[in-house]
């Protein structure tokens, strides 16, 4: 009997060590995402307010397609967006990527949106807020491979951090 209890305390304590790894990385990676957006607000609302494009968009897709900054493409090439293109990754490091390579990370926030300026439905939501438009728009444009997953994954990501309530006027910071 004193066996069986001995099972059942190191099982409660395997469990509680579990919930204590998830909940520590949970925590680590809900911080590593805040800190991303705090880190582009400012670029996001700067460019929101001379293109037109939603804040939550702009945020919304580069948190998703740069997994917050952690993935190769931004580290590597600063490509926040998933942008195909050219790079020199293969004769500099031996890597064959599709993606292009900026000089910086806010050269990729302004490709994005200037991209986004020269697709057809552009003109149509230029100003307009409602994310759920434009990712509609996006995704019917083909900016995805896998659009139905890609506009679930951006609006979730919107609606989780509450990207939607953000407004461009009152992230800009100030200029003196």
């Amino acid at each position: 009997m004193l066996q069986f209890y001995k099972q059942l305390f190191y099982k409660k304590i395997a469990i509680a060590a579990l919930f204590l790894f998830v909940s520590t990385q949970c925590a680590i990676a809900q911080k590593s995402v805040h800190n991303y957006f705090n880190k582009y607000k400012p670029l996001a609302a700067q460019l929101s307010v001379k293109y037109g494009i939603p804040m939550s968009i702009i945020l919304g897709v580069a948190v998703i397609e740069s997994g917050a900054g952690k993935d190769r493409n931004p580290k590597l090439l600063h490509n926040h967006f998933g942008i195909v293109g050219k790079n020199n990754l293969l004769k500099t490091q031996g890597i064959k990527t599709k993606f292009k390579a900026y000089a910086t990370d806010e050269d990729s926030f302004i490709a994005f949106s200037k991209m986004i300026t020269r697709k057809s439905y552009y003109e149509k939501l230029k100003d307009n807020q409602d994310y759920n438009l434009w990712l509609n728009a996006m995704a019917k444009a083909g900016y995805s491979t896998t659009p139905l997953i890609w506009k679930k994954q951006i609006g979730n990501a919107i609606k989780r951090y509450r990207l939607d309530t953000l407004t461009a006027i009152a992230n800009i910071p100030n200029i003196e």
